[in-house]
């Protein structure tokens, strides 16, 4: 064999030998941590009929969550088909042309219940991504949240529902519905 062969062997061989270690003593991403903490983002949404809402992140799952007060269609049921998660959830400021990817589920966020849905919508860049939906009421009022990421790994979805009852969004939701 000719050196260079050799040499060439030898660093293909020691760069997969890192390729493989690196992966093998990989974590799970920030967004399965609970070491990892949530972070405040800014609103990334334009202004419309509501007011703005909050935000935050960790790794790669956003969760972006705002009150519509007295926006409920139906004050004695609240929100209960997944029309109804269609027409008043935000994730048309993410794709005006987000498709459901299955049906709704009933939901609990801390005290308020309604219903979820996955939706599936496609990056400016071209692409697809998954959102969650989640209309959850009080009365008639609406605390509507959007859960962006790989929402098809139960653990990371598992991780911005535990985020969404957590004490710090739990407090915010009802501060934005004290009194009401």
């Amino acid at each position: 064999m000719k050196r260079r062969t050799i040499v060439q062997t030898s660093l293909a061989a020691s760069l997969v030998a890192g390729m493989v270690a690196l992966g093998l003593g990989k974590d799970d991403p920030p967004s399965f941590s609970k070491d990892v903490p949530w972070r405040l983002i800014a609103w990334p949404f334009p202004r419309d009929a509501w007011p703005a809402g909050q935000a935050w992140r960790r790794g790669s799952l956003e969760v972006y969550v705002r009150p519509k007060i007295g926006f409920c269609g139906n004050c004695d049921t609240g929100v209960v088909t997944d029309e109804e998660v269609d027409r008043v959830t935000d994730v048309d400021l993410l794709d005006e042309r987000f498709v459901p990817a299955k049906e709704g589920l009933a939901v609990r966020i801390g005290h308020l219940s309604g219903r979820a849905r996955l939706y599936r919508y496609t990056l400016a860049g071209g692409g697809t991504r998954h959102a969650e939906g989640v209309a959850v009421s009080q009365r008639c009022d609406l605390v509507i949240a959007v859960i962006v990421g790989n929402l098809l790994d139960e653990r990371e979805r598992s991780a911005a529902y535990r985020h969404l009852e957590s004490s710090m969004v739990q407090g915010w939701i009802s501060q934005q519905l004290e009194g009401r």
